[in-house]
């Protein structure tokens, strides 16, 4: 996509109207051969994500054609497409098999409705322009949620690479479940899926090199070995039909549907009010979750490939793409990393992709699933399980502790709730102990007293470098904006200082790193300026920012400040102890 000034209007809304009219025979190219990769690598995937969605696996073809259209039709980003991923699969499991039972109809419809209330969620909060959210999780506790989910799902699948019927909605669930059923293993099916997770891992290991080995160009190379899901399930479909395994016990996919998703509501009208109101709060919870997640892979592509990125349209287009999903009886999509990777490897320049590899899957869904009858459920499950590795980061808690500790425990809260309990509660722990966290640290900022670098006009705090300070002057910088959480103790800090610092006649507030003043943090202001006025010491501002002061002009304190307000803070400092004696 072409580098232009910030689109407007329905451009804002519909991209394609912009880099459409300049698309050409080259993009077109480049985009064909992506998609082709994409759909292979995806129709493994999609069929695998759909059954831990806890639904039949064409559900999982349905979930990646309107999606990508509606998403490629308001995206910016050029490589970026949304589907079936495995962390959402599992929390739409979770939500939905939370008011219907799993395999229903009503499970069906309350997970197509989840998608859906997802969307709007998206679309509401893109249209509104409040891209702002992706910081509402931070990175430690996403990270501890992710492989924490991580978990759960290999749990899950352990059920069909063992054959034997599992629980597996917490931990400790499952270590009950995995102990009651160890002496029921079926062999066959355990063959199989050790088989497929040996074979998976060797070919994403192996494959590359060797046939880099072999002359074939790294890139191609590259793109094979990470196809290595749609080789591994061609050749268990060959092996199951030639065996006959499913004569042997072992689970197959068996019938899948021909035919393109049924576009229609009215499965999600006949829901009940009461299984609505159940699903807000998860889809609030995934909403927030896709987000931060798509924004995060889209930044970091946008950055590789140096182009513009539009965050609000970037929302905006996840929602419509999960509305599109819900009204085709699928489940909730979001981004992939490693398919986002592929595109851009393969040459993908353009969000046409999406578009041609909505119609390369609707062939499939149309021709191809009747091949798909003799899969084993035990290769999907290892295609699952070897594609966790995205997920986890358990590195990070090791970073976190020795740089952290706070962060290093909402991590480990994050992720004991989440494996012990619920998806849904971990998240929702998440994102209650980022926001707790944000505002501790906030609540107490740093404040420094700050005197004069010698030789220069720079102020240092007293108590990491060697200073000049005035006896009547106290120089305070705070380093952080003004709100209602620390204004109180901005109250309490400058009081015991000036009480400290009995000579004091002056007190100058350092503002440059006050990016905002709330009405709290203003009226503390007057409240600070009144006790001092009443001491017999008066308040100054120094390096007050343009947005700041433009507010502050609109309310009474400049007025009310019993000092004054300096450019500088050196400027501040040489008026006021002019006379005065100093001290280094």
């Amino acid at each position: 996509m072409r580098s232009s000034p910030q689109p407007s209007g329905w451009n804002a809304w519909f991209p394609i109207l912009h880099w459409g009219r300049a698309y050409n025979r080259h993009d077109a190219l480049a985009d064909v051969t992506a998609s082709a990769v994409v759909t292979l690598l995806l129709i493994p995937q999609a069929l695998a994500y759909a059954v831990l969605a806890g639904l039949p696996p064409v559900t999982g073809l349905w979930a990646s054609m309107l999606p990508m259209v509606a998403y490629a039709l308001m995206c910016s980003s050029t490589v970026l497409g949304p589907g079936p991923t495995a962390l959402r699969s599992m929390m739409s499991l979770a939500a939905a098999g939370g008011v219907a039972a799993v395999g229903s109809a009503d499970f069906a419809a309350a997970s197509a409705l989840l998608a859906v209330l997802v969307g709007v969620t998206l679309l509401v909060m893109g249209a509104l322009r409040l891209g702002f959210v992706a910081h509402l999780l931070s990175r430690p506790v996403l990270a501890g949620f992710t492989t924490a989910a991580a978990v759960l799902i290999a749990m899950g699948q352990v059920r069909h690479l063992l054959g034997v019927p599992l629980q597996a909605d917490d931990a400790l669930s499952f270590a009950r479940s995995l102990w009651q059923h160890a002496h029921a293993t079926h062999e066959p099916t355990l063959a199989v899926g050790v088989a497929a997770l040996a074979l998976l891992l060797a070919l994403r290991r192996a494959a590359q090199p060797v046939l880099v080995r072999l002359g074939v160009p790294a890139g191609v190379a590259a793109l094979v070995a990470k196809a290595a899901p749609l080789w591994v399930m061609l050749l268990a479909i060959g092996l199951s039909q030639a065996l006959g395994l499913a004569r042997w016990g072992v689970a197959v996919v068996g019938d899948i549907p021909r035919g393109l998703p049924p576009l229609t509501v009215q499965p999600l009208l006949q829901l009940p009010w009461s299984v609505v109101q159940a699903l807000l709060w998860p889809a609030l919870l995934m909403a927030l979750l896709t987000f931060v997640e798509q924004i995060s892979i889209a930044r970091d592509m946008a950055a590789r490939r140096r182009e513009p990125l539009d965050v609000n349209a970037e929302m905006r287009a996840m929602g419509a793409a999960n509305v599109a999903a819900g009204f085709s009886a699928a489940f909730n999509v979001g981004a992939s990393f490693g398919r986002t990777v592929v595109v851009a490897d393969a040459g993908g320049r353009t969000p046409a992709v999406g578009l041609i590899t909505a119609a390369l899957l609707a062939l499939t869904a149309l021709y191809l699933t009747p091949l798909l009858y003799a899969l084993p459920m035990a290769v999907l499950a290892a295609i699952i399980v070897v594609s966790l590795g995205t997920l986890t980061d358990w590195a990070s808690f090791a970073r976190h502790w020795r740089y952290a500790r706070t962060d290093f425990a909402a991590q480990v809260l994050t992720f004991a709730l989440t494996v012990l309990v619920d998806l849904l509660t971990g998240l929702a722990a998440g994102v209650l102990a980022s926001l707790a966290l944000h505002v501790a640290r906030s609540s107490r900022p740093h404040i420094a007293v700050v005197g004069n670098v010698p030789g220069t006009e720079h102020y240092r705090n007293v108590l990491r470098h060697p200073v000049v300070t005035h006896p009547q002057v106290l120089g305070l910088r705070v380093d952080e904006s003004l709100f209602f959480a620390n204004a109180p103790y901005l109250e309490q800090r400058i009081a015991d200082l000036v009480a400290s610092h009995p000579q004091v006649r002056h007190v100058v507030l350092q503002c440059s790193a006050i990016n905002a003043i709330d009405a709290s943090a203003l009226d503390s202001l007057r409240a600070i300026n009144d006790r001092l006025r009443a001491a017999g010491v008066r308040l100054h501002l120094s390096e007050v920012k343009g947005p700041v002061m433009d507010r502050l002009q609109r309310s009474d304190l400049l007025q009310r400040l019993s000092g004054q307000v300096f450019l500088t803070h050196h400027q501040a400092v040489q008026t006021l102890a002019a006379d005065a004696p100093s001290q280094a």
